[in-house]
């Protein structure tokens, strides 16, 4: 029953932030950057944040989540609250790190930090070294998220995949809240959107898969992998072209259309094409890391994988 009560929430909300950013002329403009080209209500991702946070404390309330996990994840508050006010008012990339910053110091100190990173062959165990390299995941996933928040339906459809392998692999009601509060935003963003997730929606998920990561990690350190494998569509994508552009001796703080799907939409597929075969790139990835044990060999496929999409996109629509 609450999962419904929850999909009712994000859905209703969703609809009422899309009505009053309309009325208010709240809009995101078309610029260089955008894949869409009418404006368009933005915002929509506080419905998410709000849904999800109702999710995780009635799940606190019940016992039905560890707390470190809960606190952890609670902490995202500050980063939705943030984000929100950087849709309305575009506030200055220093106090955006800034608040990074200190989200992800806060996630990591409820973790327990980030105990151990394994290569199969060899384990790091040095807390400095896997604290540093944990503080600066959690601000790439977050950044990466919002950067590939670009065309309707794709990162809500990433989330929802994401928590429903993460329930299959995991377990966790948290997984199922996460779905939900994404699936009633979702319905307004598939296809034809009628209102844009903004930061206050990305920032927050990329967050919390971040989250996810370190604390399954620390139970398992070969679940570290099996993290980077459910969400290395988005950061196989965000980090290539990264390294492509800086080997351009491009301006990186530059806004730009290189990303794997903003390349593919150049290309003349459509914005419904592209979130589709993602989808099944995403289900194929997922299937890699069920039936494969070695989580190692899972990893290498996977990686193969990639490089062979990447050449794909890279012959539909080169990288300049």
């Amino acid at each position: 029953m609450i999962y419904i009560i929850l999909l009712l929430i994000s859905f209703s909300l969703t609809s009422f932030i899309k009505n009053y950013m309309i009325k208010k002329s709240l809009v995101a403009s078309v610029n260089e950057r955008s894949s869409h080209t009418t404006p368009t209500p933005h915002g929509g991702g506080i419905a998410i944040a709000i849904t999800w946070f109702i999710g995780l404390f009635y799940l606190y309330f019940i016992g039905q989540i560890e707390n470190n996990l809960f606190y952890a994840l609670l902490f995202g508050v500050l980063i939705s609250i943030v984000s929100f006010f950087d849709d309305i008012y575009e506030l200055s990339p220093k106090i955006r790190l800034i608040i990074q910053a200190i989200v992800a110091i806060g996630g990591l100190y409820f973790l327990g930090g980030f105990e151990t990173l394994t290569f199969g062959i060899f384990d790091i165990l040095n807390p400095i070294f896997t604290n540093i390299f944990a503080f600066f995941m959690i601000i790439w996933f977050i950044n990466l998220y919002n950067f590939l928040d670009g065309i309707n339906g794709y990162a809500g459809s990433e989330a929802v995949f994401l928590a429903v392998t993460g329930f299959i692999l995991f377990g966790g009601n948290h997984f199922l809240v996460l779905a939900i509060a994404v699936l009633g935003f979702l319905y307004w963003n598939w296809n034809k959107a009628k209102i844009f997730m903004g930061d206050v929606g990305s920032t927050l998920l990329g967050y919390n898969i971040a989250i996810f990561t370190i604390y399954y990690a620390n139970q398992e350190p070969t679940n570290f992998w099996i993290w980077i494998i459910l969400f290395s569509v988005y950061w196989f994508d965000a980090t290539l072209t990264l390294i492509r552009r800086k080997l351009n001796k491009e301006r990186l703080s530059q806004a730009h259309k290189k990303h794997a799907y903003q390349r593919l939409t150049q290309a003349g597929w459509s914005h419904y094409k592209v979130t589709n075969y993602s989808i099944g790139l995403n289900i194929l990835l997922f299937t890699i890391v069920f039936f494969i044990s070695n989580i190692f060999v899972a990893f290498l496929l996977a990686f193969v994988v990639l490089v062979l999409v990447m050449k794909f996109i890279d012959s539909k629509k080169a990288f300049e």
